[in-house]
């Protein structure tokens, strides 16, 4: 997965490891691809689909280099492309990642958590599988609002919030609009587990909403188990 590769280099005690230490130097060049390629993975996972030029822009290379690992990006199934005709000139190329690409990001509850949730409902049937989820909402309402204990204002639990989700891997970010706020969730690290379980999804939206209290109004636009790039929640002052 994209964000989980660690690369560990332990330096040579002796002239015996001068061979090992010859294959790190010759690795570099492919340690920097590697580096490169998660950085467009990144950027497109944020930002949608982006073209060579402003991917080379954002990342500090030149438009060739990033066209070059753009295309070898789509040999591998990992992105592919659409042409956006243009006013004048040619057409530009906006480049999107594809299931693959998508499943190059963690999801931390995986094949085992789909398992685990199949075994819940067989063992103890429909409702013994919505009191679970019931209780997982209950355990990460009374983490998360702890830990907005000291924020009073809806802006200072919306960014307690962003924290809170970012250091579980959704990928948060916070955006002021006219009308509040706009909370996005460019990845969902329980992607598997709530296609199986879609009360998950629910589950989180009552977690927000009981966090932020009956006088804010919460809705999702977007969402990522309906095909969407992200989970998208439009928050506002009820009035």
């Amino acid at each position: 997965m994209v964000s989980d590769i660690i690369f560990t280099f332990k330096k040579p005690r002796d002239a015996c490891f001068s061979k090992i230490d010859q294959a790190s130097k010759l690795d570099s060049d492919e340690l920097a691809e590697m580096k490169a390629v998660d950085r467009i993975l990144q950027t497109i996972k944020t930002n949608g689909a982006v073209t060579a030029k402003q991917l080379s822009e954002a990342l500090g290379m030149t438009t060739m280099g990033a066209r070059q690992h753009l295309q070898g990006l789509e040999n591998e199934g990992i992105l592919e492309f659409h042409d956006i005709k243009a006013k004048v000139g040619r057409p530009t190329r906006h480049w999107s990642l594809t299931a693959k690409g998508h499943a190059q990001f963690s999801d931390k509850h995986g094949e085992l958590t789909i398992q685990m949730i199949d075994a819940i409902e067989q063992v103890f049937g429909h409702d013994g599988l919505q009191k679970v989820v019931e209780e997982r909402e209950l355990q990460t309402f009374i983490q998360y609002k702890q830990a907005l204990e000291s924020s009073h204002s809806l802006e200072d639990k919306l960014d307690k919030l962003v924290q809170l989700r970012e250091q579980e891997g959704y990928m948060a970010e916070l955006n002021v609009t006219e009308q509040g706020f706009q909370l996005i969730e460019n990845h969902c690290p329980i992607c598997h587990a709530a296609n199986r379980c879609p009360r998950l999804c629910q589950s989180e939206l009552n977690i927000f909403q009981k966090l932020l209290g009956s006088e804010t109004l919460i809705t999702r636009s977007e969402h990522i188990i309906q095909g969407q790039r992200r989970c998208t929640y439009n928050i506002k002052q009820a009035s």
